[in-house]
């Protein structure tokens, strides 16, 4: 069947899109390392070809740069060495502070090169310098695409060095890129692709060695080569990160006061190379406390909310892992399960006589490991392992004096497998496999994913096929479940096009490890687009695309919602951009999961209410990146055919640079619905039955962030963030079992009103004093939980009165002390020699 489809792809091809010549350089291998010191005025250097004539590839692709670039390239038995001179008029380089990975949107040039080790021309490293000697690197993989100078996984951190200079006619970038940093096979002679970028902040010049067509689907597809490396003796790649961490705590409480802790910890990474081509990660006791707070909001959705990984251990490295998106490390190192329910029964059930002695928010975790690799024949294995410990509240009787410990968290074991087989012409196969098992009779659960993924020798079309399965295991006998994602289209060219359909049965759960929204739809989506990446009078870029997408549900089979929507972008010479986009339901549809009826999203038949049809349109722009003064904004509204129902949104941001050292930036967001229609989170008394709300919902998000770069390697950061949510119920419905509601008035719909506050503040100093090695000071400091719903909606109904009341409430503090130390085995053997 696959095979007759992919003949069909192949015969609806038309037109021809040209693959420009691969360009070659060669590997000088040397014997004396030169000095990382930005010069390349070593004789090492001299003799060395030299890779030049870059291609542009933004803001108009295809044409010679006009900035002259020279790179060389050498390597000996430890690292690949790579000596960039870039020429420039000197006063006109761009040279802003960034901290490390955040180079985007910043007034700054730099370079970069990205390596392809297996020449599968799907995965890569990029290490980037910029003017600053500030350093970027990323894991370049196929599930990653290339956007606004975005290219891979910006949460891989490598250690490497690097330097920069400075001359008459431009500046010069030296970086030392060890073997233990990256991977590769043991071939006695090997070819790496290889690709060079070059970006001129002055001009948004970006430009490649070797071009780079946006026209072409894949970007490692388009590297160059790097040839004759010979008897490269990958070394012993063993490392050790010892921390220490220390702090304090304190946690307001309405009922108990502030909880106060001591916060103390100490673990250790380990890096071991068990060969050439693979590495074993560990965490041992890890302490995942210093990081950026949640972009917290009040969920009224039947879903939950996804959020974002921002603990390094998770991030670095696991684009194997993430490659399937069955994934979701945010379930390791959760909230205990039991943790909510502890709190309520001491406050307002059956423990009422009872204190919280202990109740554990975090999971801990005794260790995690990741074992990836890829082997000389491009199959990339991953296997994935973490253990967190089993958790205890303890609750002390306050008449007897006794304590009681409940277990809030199982000893659960995770683990992840991967098979990931590369395949010509960027095709791939990738096998996944999730596992949960926790202690005794708990829930335990399997997860398994194909991914199969063809693209036709001249890169213009492509298809996937992408079945799931998912089996849990309880006391009640448990359930299994199927999933499956199809699409073929044309991948390459300015007019693309695509066809998916994808459907998951009732019963398919894949959450145990991974994140679905919900289960039991049927989804089908067509789409088409127009590229324009060549200049016109007025414009550098445009794209403009229509789709529909149409859902139901599986089981039993219903429709729920035709969605149609287009979108127009442009970007102006100025380098300004505007989109402009529409999203219309046209007719009345159908939602089964906002009544929460039946409370398990699982199970069928479910209750559904009926959904009035809109039209919504949303333009959006931004302002020249470049310019000291950055702005962005977005204007939405929508209308349907209910009476007085309208619903608009307003986003704008700036960011001010007020020097090459410090930038602050400023956002607000405001959504508004005059007549929403949803669950009101309660049952009528006598049936049981879920009652609707017709509510005034307005959300506001403001946000503050700056920094402050004091060297390339130090800075201090801080971030505050207040979300307010108002939900103001007029009207109270019944649910008629055709979906439409029916008004009840027994009930003052007022006195279900809601009232949310959300506030954090982060501040982090870091400074990598040297490779690798790191000294972090946090302070965080946010709005207590127990009091995000405790701010009176009728006294305080505007938002600055929200704001105003926030600041005088009790707010949580937390102040941390962490420390790294980064111990390279084969140097402090080599310094014990000497």
């Amino acid at each position: 069947m696959l095979k007759i489809l992919f003949v069909i792809t192949v015969l609806l091809s038309a037109g021809f899109i040209s693959t420009a010549q691969v360009k070659t350089i060669q590997a000088i291998k040397i014997f004396t390392p030169p000095r990382i010191d930005g010069s390349l005025d070593e004789d090492i250097w001299q003799s060395v070809p030299a890779a030049k004539d870059f291609i542009t590839n933004t803001p108009i692709y295809g044409k010679p740069s006009v900035f002259k670039t020279e790179v060389k390239i050498m390597y000996d038995n430890n690292a690949i060495y790579i000596g960039a001179y870039i020429y420039d008029d000197p006063a006109m380089i761009r040279k802003q502070f960034t901290p490390r990975d955040q180079e985007r949107q910043s007034d700054v040039d730099y370079f970069s090169v990205f390596i392809d080790t297996y020449k599968d021309r799907q995965n890569a490293y990029q290490f980037l310098v910029t003017s600053r000697n500030v350093q970027s690197d990323a894991r370049v993989s196929p599930n990653i695409e290339p956007n606004f100078g975005i290219y891979g996984d910006l949460s891989w951190d490598a250690v490497w060095d690097s330097k920069v200079s400075f001359k008459k006619d431009g500046w010069i970038v030296e970086m030392k890129i060890p073997f233990f940093s990256i991977r590769f096979s043991r071939d006695d002679i090997q070819d790496w692709g290889i690709q060079f970028l070059r970006f001129a902040r002055r001009a948004n010049e970006s430009s490649f060695w070797n071009a780079v067509d946006p026209n072409v689907n894949g970007f490692v597809n388009q590297y160059g080569d790097l040839t004759g490396l010979q008897k490269l003796v990958p070394p012993l790649r063993l490392s050790f990160s010892p921390y220490v961490s220390g702090g304090y705590r304190g946690t307001p409480q309405i009922k108990e006061g502030y909880r106060n802790e001591w916060l103390k910890s100490g673990g250790m990474d380990v890096k071991y190379g068990i060969s050439e081509s693979f590495t074993l990660d560990a965490t041992l006791i890890p302490d995942f406390g210093q990081v950026i707070s949640d972009n917290v909001v009040n969920n009224i959705s039947p879903f939950e909310i996804q959020f974002r990984e921002n603990r390094p251990f998770f991030t670095e490295g696991t684009e194997l892992f993430n490659k399937s998106e069955m994934f979701y490390s945010r379930r390791i190192g959760r909230t205990p399960e039991k943790y909510e329910l502890l709190i309520d029964e001491t406050r307002y059930g059956g423990l009422t006589e009872y204190d919280i002695i202990k109740n554990p928010s975090v999971t801990r975790l005794y260790n995690a490991i990741k074992l990836s690799g890829r082997t000389r024949n491009n199959l990339g294995i991953g296997i994935f392992n973490a253990v967190g410990q089993s958790e205890r509240g303890r609750l002390r009787n306050r008449i007897t004096g006794r304590d009681t410990s409940i277990i809030s968290e199982q000893l659960t074991n995770y683990n992840v497998f991967v098979l990931d087989q590369a395949l010509k012409n960027r095709s791939y196969i990738t096998f996944t496999n999730t596992n949960v098992m926790r202690n005794g009779h708990a829930r335990d659960a399997n997860a398994t994913g194909l991914d199969i993924v063809l693209y036709d020798k001249k890169n213009r079309y492509g298809m996937y096929l992408k079945p799931r399965y998912s089996k849990i295991f309880d006391s009640a006998g448990g359930y299994e479940g199927f999933k499956n994602s199809f699409a073929i289209g044309k991948v390459s060219g300015k007019l693309q096009y695509f066809f998916s359909n994808e459907f998951q049965t009732q019963k398919y759960d894949p959450n145990d490890l991974g994140f679905l929204i919900s289960p039991n739809e049927v989804v089908n989506d067509i789409e088409v687009s127009y590229n324009i990446f060549q200049p016109t009078k007025l414009f550098l870029n445009q794209k403009y695309e229509i789709g529909v997408e149409q859902t139901y549900l599986y089981k039993p089979f219903a429709y729920e919602k035709t969605l149609i929507r287009a979108s127009s972008l442009w970007i102006f010479k100025n380098f300004s951009d505007l989109k402009l986009e529409a999203l219309i339901a046209p007719v009345w549809h159908n939602d089964f999961f906002e009544l929460q009826t039946p409370q398990d999203i699982l199970a069928t038949p479910r209750k559904k209410i009926r959904r009035p049809p809109y039209y919504s349109f949303f333009v959006t722009g931004s302002s020249d990146s470049r310019k000291r003064l950055f702005s962005r904004w977005s204007i939405g509204a929508a209308e349907g055919p209910l009476p007085n129902d309208p619903y608009y949104k307003v986003e704008a941001g700036i960011r001010f640079r007020f020097s090459d050292r410090l930038s602050m930036e400023a956002e607000y967001a405001r959504n508004y619905d005059n007549g929403q229609y949803g669950y009101a989170f309660f049952r009528d008394g006598v049936t049981n039955e879920p009652v609707v709300a017709r509510r005034k919902y307005a959300d506001v998000t403001t946000l503050f962030s700056g920094i402050y770069n004091f060297t390339a390697r130090m800075n201090v950061t801080f971030r505050a963030r207040h979300y307010w949510n108002r939900i103001s119920n007029t009207n109270l419905f019944n649910v008629q079992p055709d979906g439409n509601w029916v008004e009840r008035t027994d009930l003052n719909p007022s006195d279900y009103n809601v009232n949310y506050n959300a506030f954090n503040l982060d501040v982090f100093y870091t400074w990598d004093f040297r490779l690798g090695s790191r000294i972090i000071i946090g302070w965080k400091n946010w709005l207590g939980r127990d009091y995000e719903n405790d701010i009176n909606g009728i006294t305080y109904s505007k938002y600055l009165n929200n704001a105003e009341r926030v600041a005088a409430t009790p707010h949580g503090n937390e102040i941390t002390v962490r420390f790294i130390y980064f111990l390279d085995y084969m140097q402090f053997a080599g310094s014990k020699r000497e």
